[in-house]
């Protein structure tokens, strides 16, 4: 019953307050799923012409570049992909160091700023807007459902961005409350912690779990390691995120909780970009975004092959995000929804999981714990973070350019690391900084920004 109330009532109303439509996007997505693939990429189409007709009135880096790949946008006129194909990509670096000739202070509604939260090493601060947020949510919506869950009903939130940790007052815990929604810390990983965890979950009684891939495969390994079953009659699905979710650890949160694993692949900058349906597929949010998989030359890849995955937002017109190299790597697939819905199939999404970090005093955190005290220095440029031992923490960093030079700024940083990551990892923790002009890539060509040489205790493997 009090599910109902949240469904009819309460969250539509939030998002009436909220000026998002979210509604009316999740109306929507439900019927355009059935489309014909035809009728779907005529829909893909028409919102990329809106949108770059939104990027020439109100985003100047944008408009000099689209109207050099001569893209027709007449009344009469309808781009095609091979229209969108000659635009140059664009990366993080051009959406943060152009962000002021991009975003559109005017955009209906008003744009918000955030922060990405991935460990890409390099933060990145954009403006989002209603309808992203919006597009974002009512995805999410879809893809719950397609697993038997509403929104509405309760829900649990492995989870450990600061931007929700960090409102942890009443009110805000009053509103969790309201919504079916319990938050757990996923930056306090410690035995002791996963026990009340364990507790608070079966106390609560959630209809669906959501968190970090590799969070959730740590707690399923301590449920398993320490005899715990957790009894959860109404548990329909558990949805990660985050992370590429690797064949064990679908299997270790499968045996801990007993119900099917769903995962999520999106990130901030790009938005909600796909979700694992019952019949193990991973469908694209097509209806919302442009997904492209290129090689190194930029050129489409074939089925079965892997390439990055370059995004272009529909529903982005804060700050238009057209053709977004994501650094994420995908494998391309040719085929269609086993359930006949006409969205695009992901074949597989490539990667690796994020580090874990333990303290001095044997927590277990999430990598992201010690990514975000980096990320939040404004000046920040690469960095890298090396755990020797559960005392010795190295930080290799990397100024922005107007900060190179810049000897008040490296005093700031430095004392500002130290202090933050003290209070996470405990005071007698040895923190070093080395200064860089730049940090290399690994011999394989990734980029590591977190890496741990402190191995996780006996049966709380990150990858089951």
């Amino acid at each position: 019953m009090y599910s109902k109330i949240v469904r009819n009532l309460l969250f539509p109303l939030h998002e009436k307050i909220m000026k998002r439509p979210t509604f009316s996007f999740a109306a929507d997505l439900e019927k355009t799923q059935w489309l014909s693939r035809d009728a779907l990429e005529q829909l893909q189409l028409d919102k990329l012409k809106a949108l770059l007709n939104i990027a020439v009135a109100h985003s100047p880096w944008h408009t000099e570049r689209i109207r050099d790949a001569q893209i027709p946008l007449g009344a009469s006129q309808t781009p095609t992909f091979a229209d969108l194909a000659r635009l140059p990509t664009m990366d993080k670096s051009d959406a943060q160091s152009h962000r002021d000739q991009i975003a559109w202070p005017g955009v209906p509604g008003g744009g918000s700023l955030y922060n990405t939260g991935g460990s890409s090493g390099q933060p990145l601060i954009f403006y989002y807007g209603k309808e992203r947020q919006a597009s974002d949510a009512a995805n999410r919506i879809r893809a719950r459902r397609w697993w038997d869950v509403d929104f509405g009903e309760r829900e649990v939130f492995l989870w450990g961005a600061p931007v929700e940790l960090a409102k942890t007052d009443r009110i805000k815990q009053f509103r969790d409350r309201l919504m079916n929604q319990l938050l757990l810390n996923a930056f306090e990983m410690s035995a002791k912690n996963m026990g009340l965890y364990a507790h608070a979950i079966e106390k609560f009684q959630p209809t669906c779990i959501y968190g970090y891939a590799s969070s959730l495969t740590l707690f399923a390994n301590y449920l398993e390691t320490n005899g715990k079953t957790l009894h959860l009659p109404q548990l329909k699905a558990v949805c990660t995120t985050g992370e590429p979710l690797y064949p064990n650890q679908r299997t270790a949160i499968k045996r801990a909780f007993g119900v099917p694993v769903a995962n999520e692949y999106g990130s901030r900058d790009a938005g909600f970009i796909a979700h694992e349906s019952p019949e193990g597929q991973m469908l694209a949010s097509s209806e919302t975004m442009i997904l492209e998989i290129l090689d190194a030359n930029g050129q489409a890849v074939a089925p079965g092959q892997t390439g990055e995955a370059v995004i272009t937002g529909l529903h982005s017109q804060a700050q238009p995000f057209i053709r977004y190299r994501t650094g994420d790597m995908l494998k391309a697939s040719a085929e269609h929804c086993k359930a006949g819905r006409s969205l695009h199939v992901i074949d597989e999404v490539v990667g690796r999981s994020t580090d874990f970090i333990i303290a001095a005093d044997g927590t277990i955190m999430h990598a992201l714990a010690v990514i975000y005290v980096l990320r939040a220095i404004e000046g920040m440029g690469e960095f890298k973070i090396i755990q020797h031992s559960t005392t010795e923490l190295e930080v290799q960093f990397v100024p922005a350019d107007e900060y190179a030079n810049d000897s008040r700024w490296q005093q700031m940083a430095e004392q500002a690391i130290t202090a933050q990551l003290k209070q996470r990892l405990g005071q007698s923790t040895e923190i070093i900084l080395n200064k860089r002009g730049s940090i290399p890539a690994e011999k394989s060509g990734k980029h590591r920004y977190v890496v741990s040489h402190v191995a996780l205790p006996a049966g709380y493997t990150g990858e089951g």
